[in-house]
């Protein structure tokens, strides 16, 4: 569903309070689970628009809600940039916007010539590139969360990392990969996105050995995860590469996050780890559209 447009001033990077009235009960079909925003969610009653309600719960998910689109200038753009928990912020601050997406867009409404460019977050965590598992792969659902996107110019994707450890974590042998299988994926990805006019930019994989969650690090993994990341970096089948693991990696140990950039699970980021991240994002790859 759709909704009629609303008059109303959007800043920059502002916040918008989002209110939803369900009437009766109403279970939520759709949610993103790792919203990292606070929803309250009141007692029975219609308080929409009320300057304070009172809350029984308060989730850091939302329901229902899709997206807000906001017009804009004929030459404003899009990117999008499709991944899993890394890209959806977890274990960031909530209430901070503090993802690498997060930190891309700050750093392109200060850049000159790119203050029209807008950063879409189309992070899921626990997404894969080629099995679902919370919603839709990669694959299946590039179509709807990418490039049917208002404006998408160009398209930032992280995503394998968890095509590797998954399996392992969760007793789905039947759905361990190959690296080659992975990059496969990625193919797809830049052919469909290619045929389109976009340009695409490839993430790299970052470190987790010794990640806290049980079975998802393995030294076959991790093999995995290199040839994945050469496959990346020399295969020239993106239009650029985004360094990820470079810039998040222990200098001394390269299969092991940096500990001022880990959140303690030895697989995400801290908040100091996602700024690394968005600020290792060059602006001239998407100055090059002007």
């Amino acid at each position: 569903m759709v909704s009629d447009p609303v008059a109303l001033s959007v800043p920059e990077l502002g916040d918008l309070a989002i209110w939803l009235y369900v009437p009766g009960h109403v279970s939520a079909l759709t949610e993103h689970s790792l919203g990292l925003r606070t929803t309250y969610v009141s007692a029975p009653g219609n308080f929409t628009g009320a300057p304070s309600i009172a809350t029984t719960t308060t989730p850091q998910s939302w329901f229902f809600l899709a997206s807000v689109e906001r017009s804009a200038s004929r030459d404003a753009r899009t990117i999008v940039t499709p991944g899993d928990s890394i890209t959806d912020g977890y274990a960031s601050m909530p209430d901070a916007n503090r993802r690498w997406p997060n930190r891309l867009a700050e750093r392109l409404q200060a850049a000159p010539g790119c203050f029209r460019i807008a950063v879409l977050d189309q992070g899921i965590s626990g997404n894969r590139v080629l099995h679902d598992f919370i919603g839709p792969n990669a694959l299946a659902r590039l179509d709807r969360d990418v490039l049917v996107q208002s404006a998408v110019r160009s398209v930032t994707v992280l995503e394998g990392i968890n095509d590797i450890g998954i399996p392992g974590a969760f007793g789905l042998a039947t759905q361990g990969i190959t690296a080659d299988e992975i990059t496969a994926g990625h193919r797809q990805i830049i052919d469909r996105a290619h045929a389109l006019g976009l340009t695409l930019n490839g993430g790299t994989l970052t470190p987790y050995e010794g990640t806290t969650f049980l079975g998802y690090f393995s030294a076959a993994g991790e093999a995995k995860r290199q040839a994945v990341n050469q496959w990346i970096r020399t295969s020239r089948a993106y239009d650029a590469v985004v360094d990820f693991d470079a810039v998040t990696r222990d200098p001394s140990h390269h299969v092991r996050r940096l500990p001022a950039y880990d959140s303690g699970d030895h697989l995400h980021p801290n908040d100091a780890g996602y700024r690394a991240m968005g600020d290792a994002v060059n602006l001239n790859l998407f100055r090059d559209d002007d």
